[in-house]
């Protein structure tokens, strides 16, 4: 049908291009015979609208480069108004067979051995320090949060769909992940990001799973911008406490994965988080805009903003006196041990149930001087409250009636950034808290970066580093379950750091070297508990990765050198490593890729940390014996 009509129309307007030239009253000049026939004959060819002098994103967060790009994804920094581009899609960048979200970045972490379980990342200078909810430290890798949330703005509606498995049905690994975005218009637009992920455990009681849903929309406009989101995180996690025997897992005689006996029977940890957050501004200009003005990042101007994160995390553990008592077998010990040395509320069964609240509120103002893109782009300044609710049961709440305690902050803050073209971008920012919980916490940070270009290659420097006093956060100072009680009057935590950082993406060569100096550090000591270093500690670290290629073949190295000067305090491996060999090339043309090869991973011998199920926290086990 499609031809027939398209040979009518063809036939149409040769008749109409007779008739035009029959009727003529006057001689056709060729340049006027050929526009009639590109008006006749053309008009069904495409368009091209590429170079319009006008762009219907009028937003002043985006270039023009980006603006024309068919698809481009941002994160948002919360009372900023700034936003940081991201990729896409890092699928063959990260490499497709690294399915385990903690061991893509640098070499790795430390982890329980299951997709969905508790990791801590080997290098200690990636390792998260959360304000609030510290118990899902250890789970940093899968949660979603209103800065890594993804937006997007998209010329037609985008649909990423991807499914991972592995292993036998009965123990595999899954992920799943659904991704739609689509714009309303060309400044507005929304998304959904699902993702559920986990294992049913090669081991007995090792199942886990962690979801995430994060619903944002945006509207970045010529004077109005506002992002806004829902997040859910959720974990599901049999926790087995490791295993009895490790001579099961290391001798000769096999024993197969569900029969090797395990220290928790039914042991399990679930957590919920739930976060609704928005940042908007309004921009002033300081100049009269004309028409043929579609953005203000280069005008000088004002804007006014407000953010609001609203987050509640819930936690619940439970276990019973039966699948907590476990039995070596060996001759000459006792013929019962228990995981934990303490019943302090029930000596037959475990609930222990805690919640956190977080209503964060922020006014600030951002000044643009001159040009968004100068040497001094923007400044900011804000003022912010922060409202905490912790809810934990104590026995004492049967007399007082108190049923959470509550505490508040305001604090100030203040941004400045700007950059040189290409070859020099800096920030500085300064948090400081006024009064409240964290009364005279205060944190500066600064960096920046130069670059330098060979045949348009980027060859980047980036230098900085910062000085950070905090109180320690609400629950390594109090905290009463089951199986363990503690309060504790920590001092501030002071933290200085430098770092640099080399990067040459053409060479696939990356640098980086890290020093802090850490007095009254807080770390969970060998009996699983919150203590407190009195003295000064200092950690160094070295790293490096060098990719070759040769063809389609790649290989890729990472290493790291640590050193930490109380390894009781912050213990580190000297050395870790990850490489991977593989060969990369196309199956189908532009349709179908492929990469096959091998990768691992190594450390040298260290006091490794432990886990404890209980609290979903890290320890160190200096007792433990190296293997």
């Amino acid at each position: 049908m499609e031809v027939v009509v398209t040979d009518i129309r063809r036939i149409f307007r040769i008749a109409l291009l007779a008739v035009v030239l029959a009727g003529s009253a006057a001689p056709l000049r060729a340049q006027d015979l050929g526009a009639l026939f590109d008006k006749l004959f053309k008009r069904d060819e495409a368009q091209d609208t590429t170079d319009r002098i006008r762009s219907p994103l009028e937003s002043y967060f985006f270039d023009d480069s980006t603006r024309k790009q068919t698809i481009f994804a941002w994160n948002v920094a919360m009372g900023r108004n700034a936003v940081q581009r991201v990729p896409v899609d890092t699928l063959l960048a990260d490499r497709m067979e690294v399915d385990y979200p903690f061991l893509r970045q640098g070499v790795g972490s430390a982890y329980l051995g299951n997709l969905g379980g508790a990791a801590l990342p080997l290098n200690y200078f990636d390792r998260p320090a959360s304000e609030n909810f510290s118990f899902t430290d250890a789970y940093n890798a899968y949660l979603k949060n209103p800065s890594n949330a993804r937006f997007f703005n998209v010329k037609k509606p985008f649909t990423h769909l991807t499914w991972y498995m592995s292993g036998q049905s009965a123990r595999a690994e899954e992920q799943l992940r659904v991704l739609h975005a689509q714009n309303i218009s060309p400044s507005t637009g929304f998304n959904v990001d699902y993702l559920n992920r986990g294992t049913r455990g090669i081991y007995a009681h090792q199942e886990a799973k962690d979801k995430n849903l994060s619903l944002a929309f945006s509207h970045t406009g010529k004077k109005y911008a506002i992002h806004a989101g829902y997040i859910h995180n959720m974990g599901n996690l049999n926790e087995n406490g490791g295993v009895i025997d490790s001579r099961e897992v290391t001798d000769t005689v096999i024993v197969p994965a569900p029969n090797v006996k395990m220290r928790l029977t039914d042991a399990n940890n679930v957590f919920k988080g739930n976060t609704f957050y928005l940042t908007q501004t309004f921009g002033i200009p300081f100049v009269k805009i004309t028409e043929d003005d579609f953005t203000i990042a280069d005008k000088p101007a004002v804007f006014f903003g407000h953010a609001l994160d609203f987050t509640r995390y819930h936690k619940t553990y439970t276990d019973t006196e039966g699948g907590t008592k476990w039995s070596s077998g060996t001759i000459g010990e006792p013929e019962s041990h228990y995981f934990y040395d303490h019943w302090y509320l029930n000596p037959e069964q475990t609930r222990d149930s805690i919640n956190e609240m977080l209503l964060d509120n922020r006014l600030f103002l951002q000044i643009q001087p001159w040009n968004r893109d100068g040497i001094i782009g923007t400044i900011d300044g804000g003022v912010g409250y922060a409202y905490h609710r912790y809810y934990n049961f104590r026995p004492e709440q049967y007399v007082d009636g108190e049923r959470a305690v509550t505490k508040d902050n305001a604090y100030i803050y203040g941004t400045a950034s700007g950059k040189f073209r290409n070859y020099l971008l800096w920030n500085a920012d300064v948090k400081y808290y006024a009064f409240g919980y964290r009364s005279q916490d205060l944190k500066f940070n600064a960096e920046l970066a130069l670059s330098a270009y060979i045949k348009s290659r980027p060859i980047t420097l980036s230098v900085g580093g910062f000085v950070d006093s905090r109180t320690p956060d609400y629950w390594s100072q109090h905290y009463f379950s089951n199986h363990y009680v503690w309060d504790n009057d920590f001092g501030k935590e002071t933290e200085t750091r430098l770092q640099a950082r080399l990067d040459i993406p053409s060479a696939g060569l990356e640098a980086g070297a890290w020093q802090s100096v850490i007095t009254n550090k807080v770390y969970f000591g060998a009996d699983a508990l919150p203590a407190q270093y009195s003295g000064t500690l200092s950690l160094s670290a070295i790293y490096l990765r060098k990719d070759f290629t040769a063809g389609v073949f790649h290989f890729n190295h990472r290493l790291l050198a640590q050193w930490s000067s109380d390894s009781e305090v912050a213990p580190v491996p000297l050395g870790s490593a990850y490489i991977a060999y593989y060969a990369e090339f196309n199956l189908v043309r532009n349709v179908l890729r492929m990469q096959l090869g091998v990768d691992g991973r190594c450390n040298t011998k260290y006091y490794a940390p432990g886990y404890m199920p209980a609290t979903m926290q890290f320890y160190n086990q200096r007792e433990v014996e190296l293997g």
